[in-house]
């Protein structure tokens, strides 16, 4: 089993280079996805409810629009809720990537081959998650490219500037330390970005063969 992690700012494009890599066979495991899951945990949402108090919930459920207008932005309060909600959620996300990959991999064990994980995590590096991949790949964009493309997505600049300030915190300047690094650069169209991401799979597969 190969694990590669994707690193970039919001809208640089991790989702697309996860989705082109499934396209060529690799097995994609989406946080967010785990993240939507935990946070249906009652567990999970009684923690939240005494941390950040009803009004984060509609009903039964949990807001997300209103949870993450508590903890994306540059104030202190929300640096320390973010830290808060990280604490809650990121065991729980660990723990259920944990498993997948350990289904992964006790499949490949069996003889099924060998696999390539794509880990498509937000705050990948700052989460810790970096640390059981094999490959990192940073996308590179253009922040112009990108808040046209948060734009359409309906992002306001202020919600764009909040997530980018949560992404600051805690991401090294200097990455020389970190193993097997590549860059792809997502700013152009998808055709040039699918080229880049063919290239890297022959690597991976031969790596992994």
């Amino acid at each position: 089993m190969t694990i590669v992690g994707l690193i970039g700012k919001i809208g640089a494009g991790k989702t697309t280079v996860a989705n082109l890599f499934r396209q060529h066979g690799a097995v994609v495991i989406d946080a967010d996805a785990l993240t939507h899951d935990a946070l249906t945990d009652q567990r999970v949402q009684e923690q939240i409810r005494t941390r950040f108090g009803a009004s984060v919930f509609m009903g039964n459920e949990i807001d997300r629009s209103r949870l993450a207008e508590c903890v994306f932005g540059d104030q202190p309060e929300q640096k320390n809720a973010l830290k808060d909600l990280e604490g809650i959620i990121h065991p729980r996300v660990r723990k259920s990537l944990e498993e997948r990959l350990e289904v992964i991999a006790q499949r490949d064990d069996q003889g099924s081959g060998k696999t390539v994980v794509v880990l498509d995590v937000p705050l990948l590096v700052q989460a810790g998650f970096h640390t059981r991949c094999d490959r990192l790949i940073r996308l590179e964009c253009e922040d112009s490219v990108r808040h046209r493309r948060l734009a359409v997505r309906g992002l306001s600049t202020e919600q764009v500037a909040a997530r980018e300030e949560a992404w600051s915190q805690g991401f090294p300047d200097d990455l020389s330390s970190f193993r097997a690094l590549s860059t792809v650069d997502t700013s152009v169209d998808i055709a040039y970005t699918e080229n880049q991401i063919e290239k890297l799979w022959e690597e991976l597969t031969h790596d992994s063969s």
